[in-house]
């Protein structure tokens, strides 16, 4: 089985930046590609940007250009490099393996809260 932690969230200005880990453990050869979710009070839970065991990257339009996903094999790490935040980006967020379709495969974590003050 595999599991995944997500931690790095806080406070920060707009403009700011933050650094978001999900840690996995248990079978983690047998991820292929990991991604980044997040959910603001009301909305639906969206995908942010995902990365598959070939380094291939997918970013959500709103993000582009702002947020790297990058991944640390030997660590088990996947990475979100949060940069030039805005308020509208406040959220939790989540990590998540990912299967056929880019469709999630486990159970959702408590995931990292992110606030982003004007």
């Amino acid at each position: 089985q595999v599991q995944l932690v997500e931690s790095g969230g806080g406070l920060v200005q707009a403009g700011g930046s933050l650094r978001l880990s999900c840690v996995a453990s248990g079978s983690t050869n047998s991820i292929n590609a990991v991604g980044w979710f997040r959910q603001a009070p009301g909305k639906q839970r969206e995908l942010v940007a995902r990365i598959r065991s070939t380094g291939s990257t997918f970013y959500a339009d709103s993000v582009k250009g702002r947020f790297t996903i990058s991944r640390d094999n030997a660590r088990n790490i996947v990475y979100l490099q949060m940069n030039s935040l805005k308020p509208e980006d406040t959220a939790v967020y989540y990590c998540n393996r990912l299967g056929t379709g880019w469709a999630p495969l486990l159970d959702w974590g408590q995931g990292t809260q992110v606030t982003v003050s004007a």
